[in-house]
């Protein structure tokens, strides 16, 4: 007889202990809880829209294309580890893509839908080559040198479109031609509305594929080169190929994000993707919760929020113009670093991190209650 014997099946409703996970139907329940909550997001959006009046679903759109960037940038410091002061100039990659896009239809006559699609899905494509170069040297550095290349980046991005005035148009930059909503809403639909339901659109379909991305293989490999380069590396994973993935899409975001807000300002110009830009992404991420997607929400909304803020303090002073204008541009700088400041000692997880803390020790209480 064989000293060996085959082990007997699992009893009917049993688990047998050597089974690998349902890994695959793990990654299904993932997929379609996410797509539930982008789906009720989306309804909330549009009844939201409706509620609204023109100039906040104005801003409620600039939240979302803002959102794009702080949430990839989320990815990349709070998952990856990698520091980025670029942002700003990758969020300018896209923006001035969709107006090269956008004008080279105008001028053709080519109309229709679809073009916005496609000059957004060209926007992305161009950051993603802008990233990947970008990526593929920020591999190779740690630390300040790291910040070093991207604040580069930051800088020279910008200089480009003043010094190729021919091209860019220098400081006053490129219109971005877009069509007014479907005549199928009607010939009274508000415009800012319509702004609001494509920059949510494309924001819900980034933030789904994001949050998917986060549940994957390559989200735990994110996690696991950010917190030891060397255990990962034994680990089989390969540290430098991480990175630059994690770049790359991080930069798709972002210039999606550009675009959005070129598509809703209907114009583009560096002044409006300054290292100022670059600093408040960061700033705005550390401050909403690094490494939560959710933190990337407060973050995007501190940052359509601030300018309203300067500009309400500073009309409480009594200031000459000029100085008025100063103290209103660089108020915003101050109460960022302010804020960062406060929000680093009392919540040191960020505004999402104290709101999940404030939310387990709620449920905590609840349940002692109950038993």
């Amino acid at each position: 007889m064989s000293a060996t014997r085959e082990a007997a099946p699992p009893a009917d409703g049993a688990v047998d202990p050597a089974a690998p996970p349902d890994l695959p139907r793990r990654r299904g329940n993932t997929l379609l809880r996410h797509l539930a909550v982008v789906a009720v997001a989306g309804l909330v959006l549009v009844g939201v829209s409706y509620a609204l009046e023109p100039f906040r679903n104005f801003q409620l759109a600039t939240v979302a294309a803002y959102l794009c960037a702080t949430a990839g940038l989320t990815v990349l410091t709070g998952l990856n580890g990698q520091l980025s002061l670029g942002h700003g100039a990758l969020m300018a990659t896209g923006a001035y893509t969709v107006a090269f896009c956008q004008t080279a239809f105008s001028d053709r006559g080519v109309t229709g839908l679809w073009l916005l699609p496609v000059s957004l899905v060209a926007a992305v494509a161009a950051t993603v080559a802008v990233g990947a170069v970008v990526g593929v040297a920020a591999a190779r550095l740690r630390g300040p040198y790291l910040a070093g290349v991207t604040l580069a980046v930051a800088v020279v991005v910008p200089a480009l479109t003043v010094t190729f005035d021919g091209v860019f148009n220098g400081e006053q930059g490129l219109s971005v031609p877009v069509e007014p909503p479907p005549l199928a809403l009607g010939p009274y639909f508000p415009y800012e509305r319509w702004q609001l339901w494509v920059a949510g659109a494309a924001t819900l379909l980034a933030l789904l594929l994001l949050a998917n991305l986060v549940r994957s293989r390559y989200g735990r490999m994110f996690r696991a080169v950010r917190d030891d380069e060397v255990a990962a590396r034994l680990a089989g994973i390969h540290v430098a190929r991480t990175q630059v993935i994690a770049f790359v899409v991080s930069a798709a975001t972002a210039g999606l994000g550009g675009a959005l807000l070129a598509v809703l300002a209907q114009s583009v110009s560096p002044g409006a993707f300054s290292l100022t830009l670059s600093l408040f992404l960061l700033m705005a991420v550390v401050i909403g919760g690094l490494g939560r997607l959710a933190g990337a929400v407060w973050g995007a909304v501190l940052l359509v929020a601030l300018p309203d803020l300067s500009h309400a303090l500073t009309e409480q002073l009594t200031l000459s113009p000029a100085a008025a204008q100063r103290l209103e541009g660089n108020l915003p700088l101050a109460i960022f670093g302010i804020t960062l400041i406060v929000v680093m000692l009392v919540a040191p997880g960020g505004v999402q991190g104290l709101l999940a803390r404030l939310g387990r020790a709620v449920s905590a209480r609840w349940r002692a209650r109950r038993s």
